[in-house]
């Protein structure tokens, strides 16, 4: 069992829960992944068929890819010529209307040749026909080249360019002018726009009658796959006939009866499948990481990969978009790795990986290389203390990911050198597979926006708090300096405890530089800021001092949220000290009043007691390394005996009941903190005396001359 599953009591609410989870999540991703001929889609040109044998079931035809039928579709459009019917009461009416105007006495002061003119003029445009402006519009956005003008049972075809305007015979009668020697600025004075009207008009029901049958004269297939035809087998290597033939065959099952059990049984292969997965997730979580499942920012984290990265997928395959090799997988188990651990990072990423695959029709050289990538992020990033490690990772994890996938190529016959496209390895995917590697360069800024959102804490947060010219410690320095000092030499036998037992070496130094900044408010009352033997204690009670000194644990919290430290490392400055008590204040008010009761909650500490491995070994090492200082001899006994008192003393107190510690973790801290002590704290060799009765003569560089 896991050193962090510490069993816990569970209930029917837990497991309800955890059913809920794996039922809802499976009904999304399995929602967002791709179904029915959206299979076709998943095919790569030039890559061997993975499955078996493929045998038509029945007789369908090779439909046409999607462009050539546009193109055929689009070639008929400009064949296309549409009705319009020829209105020849237009061109009476308006010629009547001119008639009238010049025999007229109030009418129009021309001479009678205008009015030949236009009679003529006019009579030409209308037999030639005048079109609306919209509809001509129309007609040229559909690149339709001739129209078909009837009247009556007789129709022929004349083109667009020939059509008049209102506009155009306006200006094709003003350009007549000079040949019959009239003026223009004599016409202008009648408006001619009232004698041009359209005189064709849209004829929608034979046009649409005329378009459907032309349509009807494609033909969407170019062949037939009859029952029994092999279509392809293992290894084939994928053309462009091959996947309109597989194509064709998805969308020919939606005509069979067949095809609606085949839709079926594909949907309840990928709710088992997806639900598989999951489980087997949540049954690591309960085996090894139970601490994971209470914590509400880490259940959110997990689940929103698991549903962010097959959405993504399932997008890049149903529009086609470029390659999933560009989505940069790897970022997943490197967050997972920063704010959690490595092994559930890896049982993650493969979840994931498992969950994105289902998405592709080949998924057998995506997974390899993913889980190769993932794993190359997790062993690269397992201490992160420092931006450049980004640029390494994401080196590392392209490189990587580029081998894999070439050793894939090579294992299908495909060379960098050859005349055949087939056999040739596509570098499209290296390209793609180098730019997610580049997108990686992206985690850093992503995981700060992580840390806000989810209130992680990552190893370059701990680095960056764990710098003693940050303004909380250089205060805490110049105001306790020997708080400062004590809180230094905690950091750093914290850490090589940690280092020793397996525990996060970078948490515990940066918890220990904070774990006592509350001290700040008050420091003369501690004893290693007194100076010249002044303690302001004696002028105080017991109560009174142990309020003092149980404060600042409270004043600490309150400096931690005012300067926004994580709350991780809140969390050192509350438990440092656990349910403990001040001993020192309670027995002596015991031992001055024996005849009263005294209260200890007066002298004890709120707490809590720590949860996590990195606080009990902070409140070890804080304990031992206070005590040291009051032994008025450093041998190995007495450090060996003071070790072994203080930290037993704190285990039967019951301090470390609530945290996954382990007695050989313990036995391990007590080793670490024995041999540093002593190393710290060892004897110093006395020099020895001449035993001469006359002394030898001095050197002036106080050195004893032979």
């Amino acid at each position: 069992m896991s050193r962090f599953n510490k069993p816990q009591s569970r209930t029917w609410k837990n497991y309800l829960l955890q059913a809920l989870f794996i039922v809802v999540t499976t009904l999304i991703i399995v929602w967002l992944l791709p179904h029915g001929d959206n299979v076709a889609l998943h095919l790569e040109k030039g890559k061997p068929w993975p499955h078996g044998r493929l045998i038509a079931p029945y007789d369908f035809p090779i439909l046409k890819p999607d462009t050539v039928i546009q193109r055929e579709r689009d070639s008929i459009q400009r064949a296309f010529e549409p009705y319009f019917e020829m209105m020849p009461e237009v061109e009476a009416k308006q010629l009547t209307a001119l008639r009238e105007a010049f025999q007229s006495p109030t009418g129009i002061d021309l001479p009678h040749a205008y009015y030949s003119f236009l009679e003529a003029g006019l009579h030409e445009i209308y037999s030639k026909g005048i079109i609306d402006v919209n509809d001509l519009q129309v007609l040229q956005l559909q690149n339709t080249v001739s129209v078909n003008v009837y009247q009556g049972n007789e129709s022929i075809t004349i083109p667009i360019a020939q059509l008049y305007t209102e506009k155009s015979a306006y200006e094709h009668l003003f350009a007549n002018l000079d040949s019959h020697q009239l003026s223009r600025q004599k016409l202008q004075r009648l408006d001619l726009n009232q004698y041009l009207w359209p005189n064709l008009s849209y004829d929608e029901g034979k046009s649409k009658e005329r378009w459907e049958d032309m349509e009807r004269s494609l033909i969407p297939s170019s062949g037939v796959v009859v029952e029994g035809q092999n279509i392809i087998d293992r290894g084939d290597i994928i053309t462009d006939q091959t996947i309109q033939i597989l194509n064709s065959y998805i969308k020919a099952k939606n005509d069979h009866n067949v095809s609606k059990k085949a839709g079926y049984l594909m949907l309840v292969g990928q709710l088992l499948y997806v639900c598989v997965i999951l489980i087997c997730l949540v049954v690591y979580f309960n085996l090894f990481r139970q601490d994971y499942l209470v914590n509400v920012r880490s259940v959110l984290l997990i689940w929103i990969a698991l549903l962010i990265y097959p959405l993504v997928t399932s997008i890049f395959v149903h529009h086609n978009w470029l390659s999933v090799y560009l989505i940069p997988y790897a970022m997943l188990p490197l967050f997972i790795r920063v704010f959690m651990d490595s092994r559930t990072a890896f049982i993650t990423h493969v979840a994931t990986v498992l969950l994105c695959a289902l998405s592709l029709r080949s998924p057998f050289e995506f997974v390899a290389t993913q889980i190769t990538a993932g794993l190359i992020a997790i062993y690269s990033m397992r201490e992160m203390s420092e931006r450049s490690q980004i640029i390494r990772m994401a080196s590392m994890v392209t490189l990587s990911a580029l081998l894999v996938y070439l050793s894939m190529d090579f294992t299908h016959g495909r060379s960098f050198l050859g005349d055949d496209a087939m056999t040739r390895v596509d570098y499209s995917y290296y390209i793609y597979i180098t730019l997610s590697g580049v997108l990686l360069l992206f985690a850093y800024p992503l995981m700060a926006l992580l840390e806000r959102l989810f209130g992680f804490t990552s190893n370059v947060t701990l680095v960056e708090l764990s710098n003693i010219n940050r303004p909380l410690l250089h205060t805490l320095s110049e105001t306790a300096p020997g708080t400062f000092q004590h809180s230094m030499q905690v950091a750093n036998l914290a850490a090589e405890v940690a280092n020793k037992i397996g525990a996060k070496a970078q948490l515990v130094r940066t918890g220990a530089l904070y774990h006592d900044i509350g001290k700040m408010s008050n420091p003369e009352y501690f004893t290693e800021n007194q100076l010249g033997g002044v303690n302001p204690h004696k002028m105080l009670s017991n109560k009174e001092s142990a309020a003092i000194i149980l404060r600042h644990i409270v004043d600490g919290e309150e400096m931690a949220d005012r300067n926004q430290l994580p709350r991780v490392i809140r969390d050192f400055i509350s438990t440092h000290h656990g349910r403990g008590v001040a001993k020192y204040f309670y027995i002596s008010e015991k031992n001055e009043h024996p005849d009263e009761d005294v209260d200890i909650a007066d002298y004890t500490y709120k707490g809590p007691n720590p949860s996590t491995t990195e606080q009990a070994i902070l409140m070890m090492v804080d304990a031992v390394e206070a005590t040291a200082r009051s032994l008025t001899e450093y041998t190995e006994e007495s450090i060996g005996q003071l070790v072994d008192r203080t930290i037993d003393g704190q285990v039967a107190d019951g301090f470390f009941t609530e945290c996954p510690i382990t007695f050989r973790d313990i036995y391990t801290a007590k080793e670490v903190l024995k041999e540093k002590l002593k190393t710290i704290y060892h004897t110093r060799v006395s020099y020895p005396t001449l035993k001469t009765e006359k002394q030898l003569p001095v050197q002036e560089t106080g050195s004893t001359s032979k």
